[in-house]
């Protein structure tokens, strides 16, 4: 009589406990995330498919809440909503493709999951994919990786799910005796600030000869490129063009930073890239954070002042003699970004992001290990830069 209860219950517990760990910042906990789509396919109804989804994704997510209302400077309660509204994609996809069949028809039905939860659309809420653990079970193969790990979460839905959770397990063993090598590339130096909230707002001419200042005292010889974080230039203008490149007269080294162009209609979140010799912006952020900053429904609503997203634009850009795959913050939570710009062979990956709002949470945390995860996948040196 109540075995249903508790099977429910015991499923979805062991789902949030599986979000929680496998997504808590920590790269090497990645493959935990793998017993998902095992727990997904043994529900016994999909009530149960739906609420076994339900929590991995939130669990998984759980310092959005808090992120919300620090960045919105609001009750918890809007965090909560929207915590909610983001997970609303990820379940509904896993409740609709939940089949009671068993065998290659499940395995199927979860390689669609997999697809349409990575890809646009739903894929701009693609948080917490399990097939980020590709990085840390098959480092250095690539595509070739990220197939036998999709092949290998599909096998985890059929009944060679034991022949699957020892490979996999195994595999996993071996990449902890062996250690999560990031691939580091010393003459591009990552600079991390922890100026808060107040970065990038501060518009005087004065902040910026301080952050060059630091950006000098910090490079040493034989570096090339020096980034700083999202957001490190505030405004981008043609004083602030004119003023870096005066200061990087006689100084052999590049500087990629985050900043933003505002028009009329919204604004770009942009990578701008300066040298003695020249300035340009490089990229444009191709997937902003949904609600806080790329809201495209204000048109509809005669509003303005959202980021507007380059959602297929300059995925790889040439700096330096090298071809690097640009990501901004919320871009290294999501799949197709850094699977858009890995087509193109990058020769590095450069992450900024502004996590000023995040303090108390994992959420930057889990930012660096899914961006470490791709860098071991494809075997591609990274450089991270970030505000706390």
């Amino acid at each position: 009589m109540h075995r249903e209860p508790l099977s429910c219950l015991a499923f979805v517990s062991a789902c949030v406990t599986c979000g929680m760990v496998a997504w808590s910042g920590v790269t090497l906990t990645l493959p935990l995330a793998a017993a998902f789509p095992a727990f997904w396919s043994l529900a016994p109804n999909r009530r149960t498919a739906a609420m076994v989804s339900a929590g991995y994704f939130l669990a998984a997510s759980h310092g959005l809440p808090q992120g919300v209302a620090t960045y919105f400077r609001a009750d918890l309660w809007l965090g909560l909503a929207l915590w909610l509204a983001a997970s609303s994609a990820f379940v509904l996809v896993h409740a609709l493709l939940w089949s009671p069949r068993t065998g290659w028809v499940t395995a199927a039905r979860y390689v669609f999951a997999m697809l349409v939860t990575a890809l646009p659309p739903i894929g701009i809420l693609g948080w917490a994919h399990p097939i980020t653990a590709a990085g840390v079970l098959f480092p250095g193969l690539g595509w070739i990786g990220l197939i036998a790990m999709a092949a290998g979460l599909a096998l985890m839905t059929t009944r060679y799910r034991p022949a699957a959770i020892v490979t996999l397990g195994s595999l996993w063993l071996w990449s902890a005796a062996c250690g999560t090598t990031q691939y580091l590339d010393h003459e591009w130096r990552g600079v991390d600030l922890k100026l808060g909230k107040h970065l990038g707002r501060n518009r005087s001419l004065q902040w910026h000869r301080d952050l060059f200042n630091r950006v000098n005292s910090i490079s040493e010889p034989g570096d090339r490129v020096v980034v700083l974080p999202e957001s490190a230039l505030g405004l981008w203008t043609p004083t602030v063009e004119r003023l870096w490149r005066e200061k990087l007269r006689g100084l052999d080294i590049t500087v990629l930073a985050g900043a933003a162009i505002v028009d009329a209609d919204g604004y770009d979140n942009v990578m701008v890239s300066m040298s003695a010799t020249q300035a340009r912006i490089i990229y444009r952020e191709r997937m902003p954070v949904p609600v806080s900053m790329w809201r495209p429904w204000a048109k509809w609503a005669g509003q303005q002042g959202g980021a507007r997203a380059d959602m297929f634009g300059n995925p790889v850009v040439e700096i330096a003699g090298s071809r690097i795959a640009p990501l901004i913050c919320y871009e290294q939570l999501i799949v197709w970004p850094v699977l858009q710009s890995m087509r193109h062979s990058p020769d590095r990956i450069v992450l900024i992001g502004n996590g000023w709002w995040t303090e108390g949470t994992n959420i930057v945390a889990i930012q660096r290990s899914s961006a470490e995860a791709w860098s071991r996948l494809f075997a591609v040196p990274i450089t991270i830069s970030f505000n706390s």
